[in-house]
């Protein structure tokens, strides 16, 4: 990726949720919406996770994400490449799904966003297992 098709492409979110749905308008709406994951037992399985990218230029590029685990050795899951296209001065949502994915252990792990085959952006995301009797007194509020 070129200097100048850097300086028009700007990430300004990337979201890890369970699912996206369009709805009518036009409109994304977005569930479950989490930073990290804590499970009762490793190793953890989602039946359905989503990383949502939004995008903010001008140009034509493709995108990856992929997910390392936390020793960066190993993918665990790698999106298929997708173009995507912004008219100067707009916007477009990158929307990877995966399925089934396995985290083996706890740990962070590494959402890389590729951007014409070049790493754009990293994000850790935390998996941690937790004991029952963590469990019973973690708070239930929403940071």
């Amino acid at each position: 990726m070129t200097p100048e098709q850097k300086s028009n492409l700007e990430l300004i979110y990337t979201l890890f949720c369970d699912d996206v749905r369009l709805e009518a308008g036009n409109k994304l709406s977005f569930m479950g919406v989490f930073q990290n994951i804590m499970v009762q037992q490793l190793p953890a399985s989602l039946i359905k996770f989503a990383v949502v990218n939004h995008w903010q230029g001008s140009g034509s590029y493709l995108s990856e994400v992929r997910i390392l685990t936390p020793d960066r050795q190993q993918a665990i899951v790698v999106s298929q490449p997708t173009n995507f296209e912004i008219a100067a001065g707009g916007f477009a949502d990158n929307i990877s799904f995966f399925v089934n994915v396995t985290f083996p252990k706890a740990g962070q792990y590494l959402v890389q966003t590729l951007v014409n085959s070049n790493l754009f952006q990293e994000q850790v995301l935390t998996i941690s297992d937790v004991t029952d009797s963590q469990m019973l007194g973690a708070s239930e509020a929403v940071n």
